[in-house]
């Protein structure tokens, strides 16, 4: 644009909710699957608003077959009168404006999570319709939306003796690159909510062809999610430790357990929102427990027979599941996603709540306080070891001439976004990868047998570990948290964009894939959230009449070549057993070539649910992996025999 056409007509003004239309990330975040999901939380925090102030106790939540969604709770119903000075009704004000709603004047509302005030006009923005009934003083008054425009004004239709809100929305597919709703992810953050405000109950309908349902219903509150969190593992103290405190307006809730892992795993809130990239609450409850810890440690001597161990916080949290909640009037979030609380004057705050409360408690139990000091100390012993095994890995890769793993059969490319490393199965399958790979891009790292299981090893066994060290130094990561010997895991080294796990199609193969998603899940999960691993998926048969070759990856397209075929004679169909059995261009074709192959990312949609699954199939408790195998055998569709 030239300066002389540079004029007052150039600045264009976006009205109403037109700027929400035009820029939908700034709002939700993404136009991707994370902000449809945030659509529904954030008509969902309005219910949960309204239970925190007492009024609601109940919020149910159907996703139905078009993938419309409606929530409906017992609160006090948007209200519906004139509103005199915007001259519209009050519903149409609260779903039409941004920075319009009943949370600024912290008299309607002391805490709230969806306190912008642009939530619900944002979800009314970017659907393609939404239709909104309020059930208050009696009566039933609707309106209705064409994303974001009111067809009409707001209108009484019926008597009721109910009250509260319904909400019923379509995502607009003009904005989003999907409209497909999981219900693993709505699930893990009504579950949270439910925990997160005792009293209240939520339910999930899936009216969708799996027809899934939940109910969310925790009396306990935070002790309640610790006891789910740690179901399947083996706590240090039969009960959560759980501290509550108020004062000037600020609430901190927190509830947390030792269990007999190496894992550490605290969740924080703040006003009911998960902060996935925690902030000042959650650093605060850091320091807290570490001078609370080293306090007590310090003033009983517990240390005169270890006097060479320094105890450091990542010590103090292996094997701690908690969960940290805050609530307070004026939240500072990092974005309208609300992923980190920036309230500078809350970690010390949370600091010293979690210092005294934590510090009275040892005092007061002294068994626990022993079995936890102990736990925190024999951490700090393996630290250390740690330590000296990624040292010993390290001069070990030196003197071997180089960085990378001599079996590792590299590719030309050094572009990262460009290349790929297969981890597969044996010496034989490798074989016949390098053979049938594309070097120009795909890298082959044969692995030795069955990787050790992380979920039951220390930090040094699992970095002494053979394979794992190929493994880590081919990626180019580094590996674990830093230290002032290593600066642990980055992102930014990866050498390859893509990570596939190339595993025979057999029992054993299935249990090398599960042990390698353990060692990634646990100790690499940086590269499952940038979705960076993936699954082969070789097929099963090839399926063979004269000339013809057919290949079908499971039993289902099996039968439909056969069907399809069943006219020719001589058929012969192979099962294949494992990838050795393949040629490589046959491998090569099926499995490899990015044009013909199917691959399956690994997707993190519910790290709580993830987190407990691993713990029941991988841990050292048996009574929970029985149980589940009697209640899952029935469904098992691959068998070998």
């Amino acid at each position: 644009m030239s300066e002389q056409n540079y004029t007052a007509v150039s600045i264009k003004t976006l009205k109403g909710l037109d700027a929400v239309r035009k820029r939908p990330a700034m709002y939700i975040g993404s136009t991707g699957s994370s902000g449809l999901h945030h659509l529904v939380y954030e008509v969902v925090d309005n219910s949960i608003d309204e239970a925190l102030a007492g009024y609601c106790d109940r919020v149910d939540v159907t996703i139905y077959s078009d993938n419309s969604i409606s929530v409906v709770d017992n609160g006090r119903g948007i209200p519906v009168d004139y509103h005199a000075e915007e001259k519209m009704s009050a519903l149409q004000l609260v779903l039409t404006t941004l920075h319009a709603g009943g949370k600024f004047d912290n008299s309607s509302y002391k805490v709230s999570g969806g306190l912008h005030g642009v939530g619900v006009s944002c979800v009314n923005a970017l659907s393609a319709w939404m239709k909104v009934e309020v059930f208050r003083d009696n009566k039933i008054y609707f309106m209705e939306f064409n994303r974001g425009v009111p067809k009409e004004d707001v209108k009484e239709i019926g008597t009721t003796d109910r009250k509260g809100t319904s909400v019923t929305f379509k995502p607009d597919d003009k904005v989003f690159e999907t409209t497909e709703y999981s219900f693993d992810i709505l699930s893990k953050r009504l579950r949270e909510l439910a925990f997160l405000n005792k009293g209240i109950c939520i339910t999930l309908k899936d009216e969708r062809p799996e027809g899934k349902s939940h109910e969310f219903c925790y009396p306990g509150g935070l002790s309640s999610f610790i006891t789910y969190l740690d179901e399947n593992k083996t706590p240090l103290h039969p009960q959560p430790i759980c501290f509550f405190q108020a004062k000037d307006g600020i609430e901190i809730e927190i509830a947390m357990q030792y269990n007999d892992s190496y894992i550490e795993n605290i969740l924080s809130f703040a006003n009911n929102i998960n902060t996935v990239d925690g902030g000042t609450h959650l650093s605060g409850f850091k320091k807290g427990l570490t001078r609370a810890i080293n306090t007590y440690v310090s003033n009983n001597n517990l240390l005169k027979n270890n006097n060479k161990v320094e105890l450091k916080g990542e010590d103090l949290r292996e094997g701690l599941t908690a969960a940290v909640s805050v609530k307070l009037p004026n939240p500072q979030f990092e974005g309208q996603t609300k992923g980190k609380l920036g309230n500078s004057d809350i970690m010390g705050i949370v600091e010293t709540s979690v210092g005294e409360m934590l510090g009275v408690y040892l005092e007061e139990n002294p068994q626990i306080a022993r079995k936890v000091v102990d736990k925190c100390v024999n951490s700090a012993i393996a630290r250390e070891a740690a330590r000296r095994a990624r040292q010993l890995a390290r001069r070990k890769t030196i003197m071997d001439g180089g960085g990378l793993p001599g079996k590792l059969a590299d590719c030309q490319e050094r572009d990262p976004s460009k290349c790929e490393i297969f981890l597969v199965e044996g010496d034989s399958a490798g074989g016949s990868a390098k053979m049938g790979r594309d070097r120009t891009f795909q890298a082959i790292l044969p692995l030795k047998g069955k990787i050790l299981n992380v979920e039951k090893a220390r930090l040094d066994k699992v970095i002494s570990h053979e394979e794992i060290q190929f493994m880590v130094q081919a990626f180019g990561t580094g590996f674990g948290k830093s230290d002032e010997d290593d600066d642990g895991f980055n992102l930014s080294k990866l050498r390859y964009s893509k990570i596939i796990i190339m595993t025979d199609a057999d029992v054993d193969g299935s249990h090398i894939r599960t042990l390698l998603l353990t060692f990634f899940f646990r100790h690499l999960p940086g590269l499952i959230e940038n979705g960076n691993v993936f699954i082969a998926q070789p097929p099963l048969y090839k399926i063979k009449a004269a000339k013809e070759e057919r290949y079908a990856f499971n039993d289902v397209e099996k039968d439909s070549v056969l069907d399809e075929w069943k006219e020719k004679k001589n058929l012969v169909i192979q099962r294949y057993k494992g990838l050795g059995e393949m040629n490589p261009d046959q491998l090569a074709e099926t499995t490899m070539n990015p044009e013909t192959r199917s691959l399956l990312q690994v997707k993190l949609e519910d790290a709580v649910e993830a987190d407990r699954v691993f713990t029941m199939l991988m841990g050292e408790e048996v009574e929970p992996r029985r149980r589940f195998i009697e209640e899952n055998a029935k469904k098992v569709k691959n068998l070998d025999v």
